[in-house]
């Protein structure tokens, strides 16, 4: 299960689960649509390809609720 993790890595922008435009790497770290664009859609940690993260709602969000760590600034 994804981990949803809730901002960008690169400028902190809020990515919340149930809305679209984060993008994520198979390691799943997490970026912006305008950060991710600026990357060219690689990921500057591992260099894998970075997708669009599906979205999680109702009651599966409720469920699996998102990662509320944030990693701006680095781990």
């Amino acid at each position: 299960m994804l981990e949803m993790r809730p901002d960008c890595e690169r400028c902190g922008t809020d990515l919340p689960a149930a809305q679209a435009g984060a993008f994520i790497c198979s390691f799943e770290c997490t970026f912006c649509a305008l950060c991710a664009d600026a990357l060219d859609e690689r990921c500057p940690n591992c260099g894998g390809e970075l997708l669009d993260r599906p979205t999680r709602i109702g009651a599966a969000l409720a469920r699996h609720p998102a990662s509320t760590e944030r990693k701006f600034g680095g781990e």
